[in-house]
């Protein structure tokens, strides 16, 4: 999914449990290696690599590429969803492909027990082309287990340029409560556009109001939060939900619709002017960016970071940006698995990005030609900005799960925060994490 991670507890746990029964913690090494030329010929290797269903289409080009350069077959597999507890599944019942794409950050790699199924990815030769942001992404343990591709989804506010127009709004927020009062001017201007657009019917955009506002959270919290020495039940995101109710939902900064609103009804919504703001990460750029033109977007939207108490942005990596390979036990197959990558972020990769209309993620590759002001905006974000829980949490608890069940009336603050540590907890004691 293009979106964040969602665990299906009782598939993760099942397969942590096996994961845990292997006694060895070391990465698994084969003779597997890559030959130096990326271009090196495969003709008679056959590949399997595993998509989610609405990423199938991402690495077609690079494919392409590579076969025809090598000679290599890559068959993609579609995993239907939840791509993140079925993925597991199957490596529990001993199948394994020859690679996949795989949320590349400490809570999400565990689920597929990378030091037994993965190939360790340490010295690639394309490691050091990679950005800072992107360099810090795809390990576990001290090892490298994932090559990240794509840039990670850059979380914050996409805005009509017209509706702060008529606002009066020239001068972007600088904090979370600066960007509230925002909303209630614009409300204020005109009571017919939503200061904000909620998704209350896909469910996962729920939670970026209160991640923004976690955002003060040191990394000793963290830290702690990781050894079960603190909670998610802290007062600091108990306020947080609960500002997000008050503030935005019960406060009328919303849409009317905001329990049903969809992830396509708020991008269209943003492009008509009948929403002035969303928070949402980089996958609302490239749902608009499939209707409208770049011209289009560049004349109706702005964009600009927004974190509790500055304006900085946030990073959240999803399958798409890694992409792994398994220790099939396949010598021949593990090579070649290590060479399409090694093609992917070398010898293809600027046509790659240019083909996907994507920002770079490496340094020396230039942004291709044609990318909306928006994406740009997000580029040059992401080199300060700040992980989401998904990157700082051993795991990612559903929260938007549980704020769904806030916006409907079924919980309250402070119960979406204790259902966020209770499968915290759950998942890192099946996973035989210790101190839980």
């Amino acid at each position: 999914m293009k979106k964040t991670l969602r665990v299906a507890v009782g598939l993760a746990i099942a397969f942590s449990v096996a994961a845990c029964s292997n006694p060895s913690a070391a990465p698994v090494t084969t003779s597997g290696a890559a030959p130096s030329n990326p271009t090196a010929s495969l003709k008679g290797v056959t590949l399997t690599f595993l998509t989610a269903q609405n990423s199938v289409g991402e690495p077609k080009q690079v494919i392409a590429a590579f076969e025809k350069a090598t000679g290599a077959t890559i068959n993609t597999v579609v995993v239907p969803d939840p791509y993140e507890s079925n993925v597991p599944t199957k490596l529990a019942s001993g199948e394994k492909p020859d690679l996949a794409f795989w949320q590349p950050t400490q809570s999400t790699l565990p689920m597929v027990n990378p030091a037994q199924n993965l190939l360790p990815l340490d010295n690639e030769p394309w490691v050091k082309l990679l950005g800072p942001t992107e360099q810090s992404l795809g390990q576990v343990d001290g090892h490298r287990y994932a090559a990240v591709v794509t840039s990670p989804a850059v979380l914050g506010v996409y805005y009509n340029k017209a509706d702060f127009a008529k606002a009066g709004i020239t001068t972007m927020p600088s904090s979370y409560d600066q960007l509230i009062a925002d909303a209630k001017q614009i409300r204020a201007k005109d009571s017919g556009v939503a200061p904000f657009f909620e998704v209350g019917g896909d469910k996962w955009p729920l939670q970026w109001q209160v991640q923004v506002q976690m955002t003060d959270l040191p990394d000793s919290f963290w830290q702690n939060v990781n050894a079960n020495k603190a909670s998610w039940t802290d007062p600091r995101i108990v306020a947080a939900i609960t500002k997000y109710k008050t503030e935005i939902l019960d406060g009328g900064l919303a849409q009317s619709t905001y329990k049903t609103g969809t992830f396509v009804d708020q991008g269209q919504a943003l492009m008509k002017g009948d929403a002035a703001m969303a928070l949402n990460v980089t996958s609302l750029q490239s749902e608009i960016q499939a209707s409208n033109t770049t011209q289009q977007m560049d004349n109706a939207l702005g964009w600009f970071p927004i974190a509790n108490s500055a304006a900085q942005a946030e990073y959240s990596p999803d399958q798409t940006n890694g992409v792994v390979a398994f220790n099939t036990g396949d010598a021949t197959r593990e090579a070649a698995a290590r060479q399409f990558i090694d093609f992917w972020l070398t010898t293809d990769y600027k046509d790659y990005i240019a083909a996907q209309k994507l920002v770079s993620v490496e340094p020396s590759v230039p942004n291709p030609d044609g990318l909306p002001q928006t994406a740009l905006a997000q580029a040059a974000a992401l080199s300060k900005a700040t992980g989401v829980f998904q990157v700082k949490a051993l795991t990612a608890p559903d929260m938007h799960l549980a704020l769904a069940d806030m916006i409907y009336g079924s919980k309250t603050p402070q119960q979406v925060a204790q259902a966020a540590e209770d499968q915290f907890v759950q998942v890192l004691k099946a996973r035989g994490v210790s101190g839980f």
